[in-house]
C-alpha cells in the first residue's frame, strides 16, 4: 500500500506557533566559487597549506639542478620520430644527477617516453607534442595496471616506474594517440574476459604482438613513483585514461587543462592505489569521469592491497564528463580520507558519484565534500553498487541478497556539506547492496534544484538537513532503508504532500512551500 505524509500529518514536526529556522544557511552557501573561480585559468603561483578533516603533508614544488638540455639542439631532420632523441636527453640528465629537459616551441612527433629521476620535462610555450598512432612506438610491453589489473602491456604516451621527483611542467600541448591503428585495435570486451588471471602479472603480456587488440596506452602514468609533480600542460585526444599516478606517493596535479570530450574511457584524472595527493586549478572536459579515485579491481586489487588515501581536490572545474567527482568502480583496496572543496561541476551528466559492483571488493570510507557548485545534466549525488549484467551477470540484480565475503565492497562514512545544485534531474539516487547498503550518510545545508527528489535502495543512516530543495516532484522512494532522515529541510514544490511508495523516513521540521 502507498503511504502519504500530507502537510497535516507534519504537525509534529512544524509548530504553526514558533518560528522555526528551516532550510539552509545561506550564510555559508554565498562565498562557494563559480566557475570563473575556479580551475587553471586562475591557477596561482605558490601551493597554499592543505588543510583537511585527516592528516595531510606539507606540499612544495619540487626543486632540480640548475642543468638543461634542448631537444632542438639535438634534432636534425624534424619530420621524422624524435622518441630517442628525447629519451637520451632524459636519460642524459638523470644520470648526471637531474635537471630540465625542454621541449621547445614548434610540432614534434614521439612515441613513448620514460621519465627517470631528478629530471623535469618542461614544455616552452608554443610547444606541441604530438604522440604516435602506430602501436609498434609503444612497445616492448612494461608493467602497468588497466583497469585497476596488472598487466604487461603498452603503458602510457609518458612513463616512469620506480622514479623520485619527477615533474611534467609548461604550457605546451600534448596530443594523443586516439587515432589510426591505436584507436582500430583499442579492446572492446570486458577486460576480464581478455586477461588470464591465473597468471603472475608478469606474465600477462599484451602488447599487440600475439592479439589482434591492445589495450591503448594511457597519456601519464606513472607507477611506483614518488614526489610526482605535473602542472600546465594540456592534454587531447587521449586514447585512454589521461593523467593516471598508480602506486605513487606525494603527487602534485595543478593547473592542468585536459580535453577528451567525445573519447570513450577518455577519463581526466584516475588517482590509483596512491596517497598523499594534491589535485587543484585544474580543469577537466571529458568522455568518461572526470576526478576519479580507484584502487585496484576485485581478486587481483586485493592481492596488491594498496589502498588510495589522504587525496585531497581543491579549486577545480570539471566540464563535461560522466561525474563530476567519481570513486570508482573499482575499490578493492579501499579508497579513503578523500577531501573534496571548493570545486564546480558545470556540465557534468552527475556530479557526485560512487560505483562499485559486488565481485569488485575492498569500498569507500571518511570521504568528505565541502562547498561545491553543481549544473548538471542528470544526478547530483549517485550511488550505484550494482552494475549491469554486461559486467557482473546476474550479480547485477539487486536480490537475492547474497552471503557476504571478502568480495562484497562497502561505502561508508560520507559527508557533505554547503552544496548549491543550480540544477539536476535528481537530487539522490542511492542504489546500494541488501547485504552491505551505503552506511552513514550525511548531507547538510543545500540549496538545490532538482526535478526529482530521493531515491534509496539499501541504505543506512542516512540523514539530509538544512536543505532547500525546489522540485515539481514529491515522491521519496525508500526500499531497504533503515534510519533515514529529513530534519530542517524546505521543500518547494506544486504540492503539500510527500509520497512513500515504500518505506518512510523519520521528518523533522520539514516544511512546503507552493
Amino acid at each position: 500500500m502507498k503511504a502519504f505524509i500530507t502537510i497535516l500529518s507534519l504537525a509534529l514536526f512544524v509548530s504553526c506557533k514558533t518560528e522555526i529556522k528551516v532550510g539552509p544557511d545561506y550564510s555559508k552557501l554565498e562565498s562557494i566559487p563559480t566557475k570563473e573561480q575556479v580551475g587553471r585559468t586562475v591557477l596561482p603561483d605558490t601551493i597554499a597549506p592543505v588543510t583537511a578533516p585527516f592528516a595531510m603533508p606539507e606540499f612544495v614544488k619540487p626543486s632540480f639542478p640548475d642543468r638543461s638540455i634542448n631537444i632542438k639542439d639535438k634534432i636534425e631532420v624534424t619530420a621524422s620520430l624524435i622518441t630517442n632523441i628525447i629519451q637520451q636527453a632524459i636519460d642524459t640528465i638523470s644520470t648526471q644527477g637531474g635537471g630540465t629537459v625542454i621541449i621547445p616551441e614548434g610540432e614534434w612527433l614521439t612515441g613513448r617516453i620514460a621519465l627517470k629521476s631528478n629530471v623535469n620535462l618542461h614544455f616552452e610555450d608554443g610547444a606541441v607534442l604530438r604522440f604516435s598512432t602506430e602501436v609498434k612506438d609503444y612497445q616492448p610491453a612494461v608493467f602497468t595496471r588497466v583497469e585497476s589489473l596488472e598487466v604487461m602491456s603498452l603503458a602510457a604516451c609518458i612513463y616512469a616506474n620506480n622514479q623520485e621527483n619527477i615533474a611534467i611542467t609548461g604550457n605546451g600541448k600534448l596530443i594523443g594517440p586516439f587515432d589510426g591503428e591505436i584507436k582500430a585495435r583499442s579492446y572492446m570486451k570486458p577486460i576480464e574476459t581478455l586477461v588470464d588471471l591465473n597468471k603472475p602479472a608478469e606474465e600477462r603480456i599484451h602488447d599487440g604482438s600475439k592479439e589482434d587488440w591492445i589495450f591503448p596506452p594511457k597519456f601519464i602514468s606513472p607507477i611506483n613513483c614518488k614526489k610526482v609533480y605535473i602542472e600546465g600542460v594540456s592534454l587531447e585526444n587521449t586514447a585512454f585514461w589521461n593523467i593516471v599516478p598508480t602506486y605513487c606517493d606525494n603527487v602534485i596535479i595543478r593547473g592542468v587543462y585536459v580535453n577528451s570530450y567525445g573519447i570513450p574511457r577518455g577519463d581526466g584524472i584516475d588517482i590509483e592505489s596512491s596517497k598523499n595527493v594534491l589535485i587543484e586549478y585544474s580543469t577537466l572536459n571529458t568522455g568518461d569521469d572526470c576526478f576519479t579515485m580507484k584502487s585496484g579491481r576485485g581478486e587481483d586489487g586485493m592481492k596488491v592491497n594498496k589502498p588510495t588515501e589522504n587525496v585531497v581536490v581543491r579549486y577545480c572545474l570539471a566540464q563535461k564528463g560522466h561525474g563530476g567527482i567519481t570513486c570508482g568502480s573499482e575499490t578493492a583496496g579501499v579508497i579513503r580520507n578523500l577531501y573534496v572543496h571548493d570545486c564546480v561541476f558545470e556540465g557534468t551528466v552527475v556530479g557526485i558519484r560512487f560505483k562499485t559492483r559486488r565481485p569488485r571488493g575492498g569500498g569507500g570510507e571518511h570521504l568528505y565534500y565541502d562547498r561545491i557548485r553543481m549544473n548538471l545534466e542528470a544526478t547530483a549525488i549517485k550511488w550505484d553498487m550494482l552494475g549491469t549484467p554486461a559486467y557482473v551477470g546476474e550479480l547485477a540484480e539487486r536480490l537475492p541478497a547474497r552471503p557476504v565475503n571478502k568480495l562484497t565492497p562497502f561505502y561508508k562514512d560520507v559527508s557533505m556539506t554547503n552544496l548549491i545544485i543550480e540544477n539536476s534531474t535528481h537530487f539522490l539516487k542511492v542504489y546500494g547492496i541488501p547485504e552491505s547498503p551505503l552506511t552513514n550518510l550525511t548531507i547538510d545545508n543545500v540549496d538545490a534544484n532538482s526535478y526529482g527528489l530521493i531515491i534509496i535502495n539499501d541504505g543506512k543512516n542516512v540523514n539530509i538537513s538544512n536543505a532547500k530543495i525546489e522540485t515539481p516532484d514529491h515522491v521519496i522512494d525508500i526500499l531497504g532503508g533503515e534510519n533515514i532522515s529529513l530534519e530542517n529541510v524546505e521543500i518547494k514544490t506544486e504540492t503539500s504532500a510527500l509520497e512513500f511508495p515504500n518505506e518512510k523516513a523519520t521528518l523533522n521540521n520539514v516544511k512546503f512551500l507552493k
